[in-house]
């Protein structure tokens, strides 16, 4: 099992910006039917963990001299440069079952775009499972060799999940699909043509909106009686 250290964090709010820049992400530990707990673990070290286990593998989480099996839950990522920002890890119990998303990995190389000049389609790129915790896959295979001709489908019915792992999914859905290739006319055709007069010209619309006030106001100004203010 993949491990990572952490430590206790009193550090809280907008504080938090000192550990980051000392290299520390702020983090939670919570689970069922314990009390959440602030933490903080090491960015470079958390950046490999979550590249290897993703959010549906096992992680023993040390703090002092306790350790947790827990899973990434949440990740907060920075909204420009897309890199961890806060981090929730939710501590499981071994003997209950739980809900997780799994990722697909696609492997092999599909005949009916080799041979025949077909489209590669990921309809879906995760699928909710349910499991034991030790029993959560880190992700689960797809095998596009399986799409021989235009027209076939990978379905959820066609994926091998292991022992205890049960898939969250309707049998029939589409995981991938080859498609014939579009000529250029078919998709310039998908495009609807730009229609002269949907375009707007803004300061006419402006203008146009100031005269309408202006007479609104106008004929308001006639049909209301003058108040006079009295001392």
């Amino acid at each position: 099992m993949l491990q990572i250290s952490a430590e206790k964090r009193q550090v809280t709010g907008k504080k938090v910006k000192e550990l980051r820049k000392k290299g520390f992400l702020p983090a939670v530990v919570y689970g069922k039917g314990i009390e959440t707990e602030p933490i903080s673990v090491k960015e470079n070290e958390f950046a490999k963990i979550w590249r290897a286990a993703g959010e549906s593998s096992l992680i023993e989480l040390r703090a002092g001299d306790s350790a947790r099996n827990v899973l990434i839950h949440e990740v907060a990522l920075h909204p420009t440069e897309d890199t961890p920002l806060h981090v929730d890890f939710y501590q499981v119990k071994m003997d209950e079952l739980l809900y997780a998303k799994v990722p697909f990995s696609f492997e092999g190389e599909s005949p009916a775009v080799k041979n025949f000049g077909g489209v590669l389609v990921k309809v879906m790129y995760e699928v909710e499972v349910e499991a034991l915790p030790a029993d959560l896959p880190h992700e689960l295979t797809v095998d596009i060799s399986r799409l021989e001709k235009i027209g076939d489908k990978f379905e959820i019915k066609d994926l091998r999940a292991p022992s205890g792992v049960k898939i969250i999914a309707e049998a029939g859905e589409a995981i991938a699909l080859a498609e014939a290739p579009r000529s250029e006319e078919e998709i310039v055709g998908e495009t609807p043509p730009i229609s002269l007069e949907s375009i707007e010209v803004v300061g006419k619309k402006k203008a146009e909106e100031g005269e309408e006030g202006a007479k609104g106001d106008e004929a308001a100004s006639e049909g209301k009686p003058s108040e006079s203010k009295q001392a």
